[in-house]
């Protein structure tokens, strides 16, 4: 069982860094820089990230962090009493609720809005200013909840590492 648990600490760390690391990069400089070129170009091009990102190697790492994470979160549960149960719990817990509930409740539906509209027609400036604004600000909230995730798994494996 511990073997099995270091596992997915390892899993989830470097699952949480990586989507952290994704994250991120909209955050401070993609959105930005699509914000500042015409609106039916950054609607394009936003579209069609967002098509490529359900058929690349994103899409693993993020069904298998969030497992990952919710896992540990259960074995945070179950071995309250153990070194690194809290952190798990903690991690898993912000990652699950900050970075998927996020997604599927906030993000996606601003994503399939967006792909709704004819990025030429008159009704596309108003979606892609609301889009650039509440997307970012979602996404935020999901770098910043990938982030101390995956130093709550580095914390629960030195937690359990260390001499009792």
């Amino acid at each position: 069982m511990d073997t099995l648990i270091t596992a997915l600490l390892w899993l989830g760390a470097i699952g949480c860094g990586l989507l952290a690391g994704v994250f991120f990069a909209f955050s401070v400089f993609v959105m930005t820089a699509l914000g500042s070129i015409v609106p039916a170009y950054g609607i394009a091009a936003m579209n069609a990230i967002n098509r490529v990102i359900l058929r690349s190697l994103f899409m693993p790492v993020f069904w298998l962090t969030t497992l990952t994470s919710l896992m540990l979160a259960g074995v945070g549960i179950v071995h309250s009493s153990e070194p690194g149960a809290l952190a798990m719990l903690i991690g898993g817990a912000a990652h699950f609720l900050g970075m998927f509930v996020c997604t599927v409740a906030l993000n996606v539906p601003l994503n399939n809005a967006l792909a709704a509209v004819d990025p030429a027609g008159e009704a596309a400036l108003p979606v892609w200013q609301r889009y650039l604004r509440d997307w970012t600000r979602w996404n935020h909230v999901r770098t910043v909840a990938c982030t101390p995730a995956s130093a709550m798994f580095v914390l629960a494996m030195v937690e359990r590492a260390a001499p009792v």
